[in-house]
Formats: C-alpha cells, structure tokens, sequence
C-alpha cells in the first residue's frame, strides 16, 4: 500500500485586505502519494504559488487540514512545523538563490549547519552530492564561474543534502534555455525514478508532461487533475483526492 507524503483536505486561504478578507484557495483536496511526481499548472492568479507556499511551510491555511509525511502541520506551532519541514522537504527555487561569495562546495552544505553536522561531514556529503549532479570537479568554484543551468544543478544538490522524502521545486527551468531544461528535467527525472517524490510548480506545458501528473488550478480551486499522457483528465474527486 502507497503512503501519502501530502494530504490536504477542504484547504482554504484568505488574505485580508482592506476590503475585507480575499479568497486564494477555496475548499482544495489533494493527495500525493509517496514516490509520485507532481506538476502544479495554472495562470497567474489561480493560487498555484500560494497552495505551494503552503505545502512547504512557508504559509499556514485559514482553514482545513495539512499533513505532510503524516505530521498535521497546518495545526502545529512554528517550531514543530520548522522541524518537520528541514527534515523532509528539499526546496529548489527560479533564482537559484546562492550564496555568490561562496564554494559549491559551502552552498551545498549549508542546511547541514542549521542541522548541527560538523564540517568534515557536511564537506563529505555536499562532495558526493555535487558529484551526483555532475559538478565534481567545479567543488571550489563560485557560481558567477558557472552557467545557469550549473547553478540550477548546484540548488538541486543542496535540495538534497538533508535527505528529503520531497522536493518541492518553484519554476526550476524559468531561467534556463531549452536544452538546459531538458537537462534539468532529466536530472528531477532520475530522482524520482530513485523514489524521491517531487512537486514543481511551471507554466510551461512541456516541462509539465515530464511529470506523472499535472494538477491545474483555476481560480483559487483545482479543476483537473491528470495523469501524464491521459487523453482525459480525472475526476477531481478520485482516487488522488481525499
């Protein structure tokens, strides 16, 4: 039997404005499975990024359930939330979000500070993990000494390094050329084939039909919910949904 990584039941988001409270989510209910793969699509405005922000712990709803790896995180203080987060999600981000004055090498290991593993150990891990995305022998370059798309691996290396049962990935290829994206795309393609379950946010069609699944959002709710190369999308009430 498949354990869930994500469920999320009657989600709700507002943000209040002046005029008064401003529905983003409206009643939203995903599953995602362990080992799944995810594309979250829909035009700006939909709620894609807020329902992302959620699922990472970035955000908390205004009402409704989360429970991410079986913790319900929507109703857990922030430090709790913090703990479970670090541990199990990797973010990858558009911008890459590098520290310019410093090593490949420190970039990757940074999470591993706020985990207290000590610097002969972080060095250790971060090195097998560069060397996985194809960046062993750049370690003590700086990422201005590197391409977009070597920087994007770099990310995805640090995304990595505590472990994660999940990647949560926003608009990964939005700075990158075509081929680069394949690239990047491959390289998410054979985490997941090794069982890491991965969420990614895009706009861009091709980059969604990589993934196992493309969830649509539309005005705050989900409207389809399609596996990869289904000529028809499902149910929303079905069995991705709880």
């Amino acid at each position: 039997m498949q354990t869930s990584v994500i469920e999320v039941s009657h989600l709700y988001k507002d943000y209040q404005t002046a005029a008064g409270p401003f529905p983003v989510l409206k009643d939203v209910n995903l599953r995602i499975d362990s080992g799944d793969y995810v594309a979250i699509m829909g035009p700006s405005g939909s709620g894609k990024s807020t329902f992302m922000n959620i699922l990472g712990c970035l955000d908390k709803p205004s009402k409704g359930q989360y429970v991410l790896d079986g913790h319900p995180v929507a109703n857990m203080e922030d430090n709790a939330v913090a703990g479970v987060r670090n541990k199990t999600i990797g973010f990858v981000f558009q911008g890459f979000n590098l520290l310019s004055r410093s090593s490949l090498l420190d970039n990757v290991a940074l999470p591993l500070v706020y985990s207290g593993i000590d610097k002969v150990e972080r060095h250790q891990r971060a090195k097998v993990l560069l060397e996985k995305v194809g960046l062993g022998k750049h370690i003590h370059s700086r990422p201005n000494q590197i391409s977009g798309g070597q920087q994007q691996r770099v990310a995805i290396a640090r995304a990595l390094v505590n472990n994660p049962r999940l990647i949560l990935a926003d608009e990964p290829t939005g700075n990158l050329d075509s081929v680069t994206s394949e690239e990047i795309m491959a390289l998410f393609g054979d985490l997941n084939q090794e069982g890491i379950t991965i969420v990614l946010v895009t706009h861009e069609t091709d980059i969604a039909e990589h993934a196992k699944r493309q969830v649509r959002f539309l005005d705050g709710k989900i409207v389809q919910d399609t596996a990869s190369g289904a000529a028809n999308s499902s149910d929303i009430q079905e069995t991705h949904h709880v």
